[in-house]
């Protein structure tokens, strides 16, 4: 009697936990569970599963068809962390307003805001983006050349950020870098930051957008941007893509030239 009192005082709490916690374990339901059940029965990869619906659902050649495919495939069918539709249009809106000529993005994944980058690119321009898992890079450079982006306007390189940033200079001729987009391992923002610091590439305007910052969050980064006085910095506020009621919100740095 006096277990069953105990247990049944735990109900109240375990209710409030499941109602406050709610969204955070439909996203461990979409993308966890659901994802290694389906990994189990297709034989396939989250994201060979992803292209294989934008492919029969896309028009070729044309970019907002296809990321409107992944949109909802993403929020309809299995979970993907791309920048998402809402967060996305931000992306688009400092792109059209900055129109950089040369921009690097660190985590391509499976080509999504790869492919939302280069769309919004100004004649001439070119993106370099950085994808360090073989199988992802493959899907994403499928998904870049359906689009109807050539080696001229996107060049993915397969390759760890921290070993390809060092090389930017000497292997790609790079001189300065308009643009950085951030959307890898939350881990790697601040040490990736720190080696474009060093490599002279960032100066006065040149713009970095990092997205997550907030959820799973990148507090080391963010702390740098408070201490070290090289950015004019803000907080663009939202929400996880293609979840509810989980906050997120994605960090919007300008390089202010100082040494």
């Amino acid at each position: 009697m006096v277990s069953g009192a105990i247990a049944l005082a735990f109900v109240p709490l375990l209710l409030t936990l499941i109602i406050r916690y709610r969204y955070y374990f439909v996203l461990l339901y979409r993308a966890v569970l659901v994802r290694i059940w389906k990994d189990c029965i297709t034989g396939l990869t989250r994201e060979e599963r992803a292209y294989q619906y934008v492919l029969t659902h896309a028009t070729p050649g044309d970019p907002d068809s296809i990321l409107e495919a992944f949109d909802v495939w993403c929020s309809k069918v299995e979970f993907i962390s791309n920048i998402g539709p809402k967060k996305g249009k931000i992306l688009d809106r400092l792109l059209m307003e900055q129109r950089p000529l040369t921009v690097l993005e660190l985590g391509a994944h499976c080509g999504y805001s790869t492919v939302r980058i280069a769309r919004s690119l100004p004649l001439g321009a070119r993106l370099y983006s950085i994808e360090m898992d073989q199988r992802n890079a493959a899907i994403a450079e499928k998904i870049i050349r359906l689009a109807g982006f050539d080696d001229d306007t996107v060049e993915l390189i397969v390759n760890p950020s921290d070993e390809v940033i060092p090389r930017l200079r000497s292997d790609y001729n790079l001189e300065r870098l308009d643009f950085v987009f951030m959307d890898h391992w939350k881990k790697c923002y601040l040490p990736d930051l720190q080696t474009l610091e060093g490599s002279g590439l960032l100066g006065k305007g040149s713009m970095i957008l990092a997205d997550n910052v907030l959820f799973p969050g990148a507090p080391k980064f963010l702390r740098h941007l408070r201490r070290s006085g090289l950015y004019q910095w803000k907080i663009h506020r939202a929400t996880l893509e293609y979840s509810k009621g989980i906050r997120d919100g994605m960090a919007e740095l300008v390089h202010q030239g100082v040494k």
